[in-house]
């Protein structure tokens, strides 16, 4: 897995904003993970709140965020 950090993760989507194309993926264990519009793998750039999907993690910033993300 190129680039990436764990696969298979799964989660579901706690918000998406639409007009900016972020959000946040709400993990099991609470972990909240953010995500831009381009890491949605089916290049829709957009995604329902609730759906659950799965997802790997990039390191972004200093931080990791959720790439990669498609339905589970």
């Amino acid at each position: 897995m190129s680039g990436g950090l764990g696969g298979g993760l799964r989660a579901s989507v706690a918000s998406f904003d639409r007009e900016v194309g972020l959000g946040e993926l709400l993990a099991p264990d609470g972990t909240r993970y953010p995500f831009h519009c381009i890491e949605i793998a089916d290049g829709t750039r957009d995604i329902a709140i609730g759906v659950d999907v799965e997802f790997e993690l990039i390191a972004k910033l200093g931080r990791f965020e959720a790439a990669r993300i498609r339905p589970a």
